[in-house]
């Protein structure tokens, strides 16, 4: 399976690096072709690994990941070109946070919508699963802890999709609980995002 990750920060580079050892080609994304991080992830990964722009990243996958920071994930969206995910799984693995004023970072949009559904509104084709974003980047694959893995929680609208991403997890060791409706659990999963410790 070819998976194309936006963002090339600690969360992009720990699913990167999940999926690849999992056997499956990775592209890393970042808004500059050339982006130190992305290279240096990809050299380091080896050779089922590589790097892009948000847009050949996104062409790439037959599944994407969201990575980058939340109040960023809007427009690489749009860098990477909305028809870029037509038909696709994209895993949002972002929370929509604001540090810039320093911490505590503020949850942006407030509590009547999610990243989630901000990213399904500007993605109609492609099917979001709301996934990995309630765990540390440490702990979303393989974590060994002493009580077993952590529950991954996801939520999207497509059944389908949902199964898939249950399966992706499951393939990484987490354990998951999938939600039905799109609305309020995205936005359960973005509060999970917040208050995690």
């Amino acid at each position: 399976m070819n998976v194309g990750v936006l963002g090339s920060g600690d969360v992009g580079k720990a699913l990167g690096q999940g999926f690849v050892q999992l056997g499956h080609r990775v592209m890393m994304g970042s808004r500059e072709p050339n982006s130190a991080g992305a290279v240096a992830w990809a050299a380091a990964a080896g050779p089922n690994a590589s790097h892009g722009t948000f847009a050949q990243t996104a062409q790439f996958g037959d599944v994407v990941v969201l990575a980058t920071l939340g109040v960023a994930s809007a427009n690489a969206i749009r860098l990477a070109g909305t028809d870029q995910f037509r038909g696709k799984l994209v895993l949002d693995a972002t929370n929509p946070l604001d540090a810039s004023k320093g911490m505590p970072p503020v949850l942006v949009g407030g509590v009547g919508d999610s990243g989630g559904e901000k990213h399904q509104r500007l993605l109609p084709d492609a099917h979001v699963v709301k996934a990995f974003n309630t765990v540390g980047h440490a702990l979303m694959f393989r974590p060994q802890l002493p009580g077993g893995p952590p529950d991954m929680f996801i939520c999207g609208q497509s059944a389908d999709a949902k199964k898939r991403a249950a399966e992706i997890c499951s393939a990484g060791r987490s354990s998951t609980s999938a939600e039905s409706a799109p609305r309020t659990t995205s936005r359960r999963c973005a509060w999970c995002g917040c208050w995690r410790g």
